[in-house]
C-alpha cells in the first residue's frame, strides 16, 4: 500500500465483501449485509485491512450493495416485509423502500452503512447501482442516508463519504439535501469513460453506439454528460439532464476502465491489451488532467494487461444460468465466441481469496 501512496493515490476501494454462496466471486450476490466473506478472513481480517491502509496514509472506500441481495441464501423475506413485488429490477425482487411497512428495509440500509463507517472505520462507501433503488416516497432513502452519514461524521470528527454509481446522468444525486437533491458526496460519471474508449478503440457496440466521436469527448468534458436532455439512440429515448455549470467537477469520479467495463467483457481485456502505448498513455492523461476525480483499476497505473474476467462459484443449477444469461449478453453486445486478448499470455491461475481492489485518486474535497 505505501507504493500507492507514494504514486499519488489517497483512497483504495473494495468490491463488496457480503458473504455469498461458494469462495470466489465479485460480491455483487451478497445475502447478508452485516457481515464479512469468510474466505476473505471475516470482519477482523477486513479491520485490520483498514488499519494497515491507514497506516499508509491512504483512506479506505468499500463497495456495497443495498439494490437487490443474491439469488441463493437470501431469507430475509422469511422475517419480514423487506421485498415489494411494486417495482422491479434486473435481478429480481426490488427492495421495500415505499411502500407499506417499508420503515424496516430503509433502516436495514441505513444502519448497515452507519456500521461500517463506525466499526470498521471505512471512509467511503460507494453505492451500487443507485438507480435500480426503486423509492417514490417523499424522502429518498439516499437522502435520508446521506443526513444520517453527516451526522455521524459530525459526532465523530471525522469526514465520510457516499459516492453513487448512478446510470441517470443527473446531478441530482450530488445536490445538498437541503436543496432538494439527494445529497451523495460523488457519483460515478461513465459517459467520461464511454467517451474516451469509443473514440481511441472504434468499438461501437451496444451502449458505444452513442459514442465514439470528437465532438463527444469534448462534450463530457465541458459539460460532464454527453446524454444531459439528448437522445440516446442506445435507449431509444431523451436521457439526463444538463449538469448546473456551478456543480463541482470534482463530485464526478471517471475512469478508463474499472470491473464492471473490464470483467463484463466477453475475454475480459483490458484497454492496455489492444491499445498502443500512445494511446494508453494518452487515455491515462485524459483522466488524469481531467477536471474530475480520476480513479485508476487495479494495475492500471503500471498497463498491467492480464485479463479480469467476471467469475462466481454458484451451484447448479444457478451457475450454469448465470453463463448462460451472461453469453446472451454477450452476444448482444457484439462479440463473438470469446478468444484469448492480445499480448495477455497463459490464461490466469484461478481467483485468490481477497476482493478487488481499485485505487482513486482524489483532488481536494473528501
Amino acid at each position: 500500500m505505501p507504493s500507492l501512496r507514494s504514486i499519488g493515490v489517497d483512497v483504495v476501494e473494495l468490491m463488496p465483501v457480503a458473504p455469498f454462496p461458494g469462495r470466489h466471486g465479485w460480491g455483487y450476490d451478497g445475502v447478508s449485509l452485516y457481515a464479512v466473506h469468510e474466505a476473505y478472513g471475516g470482519p477482523e481480517a477486513l479491520q485490520r485491512f483498514v488499519d494497515a491502509a491507514h497506516r499508509a496514509g491512504l483512506a479506505v472506500c468499500l463497495d456495497v450493495v443495498y439494490n437487490h441481495l443474491g439469488p441463493d441464501g437470501n431469507y430475509l423475506s422469511k422475517f419480514g416485509p423487506y421485498f415489494t413485488d411494486a417495482h422491479h429490477t434486473p435481478w429480481g425482487w426490488a427492495v421495500n423502500l415505499d411502500q407499506p411497512s417499508a420503515d424496516g428495509m430503509r433502516r436495514y440500509i441505513c444502519d448497515n452503512a452507519l456500521r461500517w463507517f463506525e466499526d470498521f472505520h471505512i471512509d467511503c462507501l460507494r453505492l451500487d447501482a443507485v438507480h435500480e433503488l426503486r423509492d417514490d416516497s417523499e424522502r429518498h432513502v439516499l437522502a435520508q442516508a446521506s443526513d444520517e452519514t453527516a451526522e455521524l461524521s459530525n459526532r465523530i470528527g471525522r469526514p465520510l463519504s457516499l459516492v453513487a454509481e448512478s446510470d441517470l446522468n443527473d446531478a441530482r444525486m450530488v445536490t445538498p439535501t437541503a436543496e432538494g437533491g439527494l445529497g451523495m458526496t460523488a457519483q460515478w460519471n461513465d459517459d467520461v469513460h464511454h467517451a474516451l474508449h469509443a473514440y481511441l478503440t472504434g468499438e461501437r457496440h451496444g451502449y458505444y453506439v452513442d459514442f465514439g466521436s470528437l465532438e463527444t469527448l469534448d462534450k463530457v468534458y465541458r459539460e460532464v454528460f454527453w446524454h444531459n436532455g439528448t437522445h440516446s439512440p442506445f435507449r431509444g429515448k431523451a436521457w439526463g439532464a444538463p449538469v448546473p455549470p456551478e456543480t463541482d467537477r470534482r463530485r464526478f469520479v471517471v475512469c478508463a476502465s474499472n470491473h464492471d467495463q473490464v470483467g463484463n467483457r466477453a475475454i475480459g481485456d483490458r484497454p492496455a491489451s489492444s491499445l498502443s502505448p500512445g494511446a494508453q498513455a494518452t487515455s491515462l492523461a485524459a483522466i488524469l488532467l481531467s477536471p474530475f476525480t480520476p480513479m485508476l483499476f487495479m494495475g492500471e497505473e503500471y498497463g498491467e494487461t492480464r485479463p479480469f474476467m467476471f467469475f462466481t462459484d454458484h451451484d447448479e443449477p444457478l451457475g450454469s444460468a448465470v453463463s448462460e444469461g451472461r453469453m446472451s449478453e454477450f452476444g448482444g453486445h457484439g462479440w463473438e465466441e470469446p478468444l484469448r486478448p492480445r499480448g495477455a499470455g497463459p490464461r490466469p491461475p484461478g481467483p485468490r481469496h481477497v476482493p478487488a481492489i481499485k485505487a482513486r485518486r482524489r483532488r481536494g474535497g473528501r
